[in-house]
């Protein structure tokens, strides 16, 4: 065996066990948001010890799968986009629902943690700007709520998306009405009223409501 195949074996056995690493701690995390490195360590098949070789701590791990998390999220939502504000919007909170949900235990931990304003200022960040343009947007056009700064009425949509992760880790809440959720406590920080939200969903619901392509 050559050098250069000596040395990739142990690169390539690494980026395996970082990998498992990863994929164990997303699935223990989102089971038990306060589960062991011990435990993660078993699930991945490997030791303690072999975890210090990829990450120097617990925390370290979990800020790792965080950006990851938020990278995953801002790539998914970068690839819809609507002139509508309000149908963008929407869009938005589909899309990081459809993204979440099957990890909305840890994905909650991140987002209420300490490790919330390092996501949402980083990877997340276009997104924030994103939604702050649609609110501004649909205020100019009539279809947004003006009585309050567009970066609050941000944060309030933002804040909605949050309260629907809480509830579906609270209560055995389902994949379609995680995602009818999201979108119309989004709209309603918008400013629309209930019936005005549920109207966006009935219109647009092939891409609001239904597991076809957004």
């Amino acid at each position: 065996m050559s050098s250069t195949t000596s040395a990739r074996a142990p690169r390539s056995d690494a980026a395996k066990n970082r990998a498992a690493l990863l994929d164990a701690a997303r699935a223990e995390l989102n089971r038990d948001p306060d589960a062991s490195l011990d435990v993660i360590a078993a699930a991945a098949g490997l030791t303690r010890r072999a975890v210090y070789g990829h990450f120097p701590s617990r925390d370290a791990l979990i800020a790792e799968l965080a950006e990851l998390g938020a990278a995953r999220v801002a790539a998914a939502v970068d690839a819809i986009h609507d002139a509508d504000p309000v149908l963008d919007l929407a869009l938005v909170g589909r899309l990081v629902w459809d993204d979440v949900e099957h990890v909305r235990a840890m994905t909650r931990t991140v987002v209420r943690g300490p490790l919330r304003e390092q996501v949402l200022s980083g990877a997340l960040g276009p997104l924030h700007e994103r939604i702050v343009a649609d609110v501004r947007l649909a205020a100019s056009t009539g279809a947004g709520r003006t009585d309050l700064d567009p970066e609050v009425v941000a944060r309030l949509v933002e804040g909605a998306a949050f309260a629907v992760l809480d509830e579906s880790v609270r209560s055995p809440l389902g994949r379609a009405e995680g995602r009818r959720l999201v979108v119309l406590a989004g709209l309603g920080a918008l400013g629309l009223s209930w019936r005005e939200a549920q109207q966006v969903l009935t219109a647009h619901a092939a891409r609001l409501t239904e597991e076809a392509e957004a």
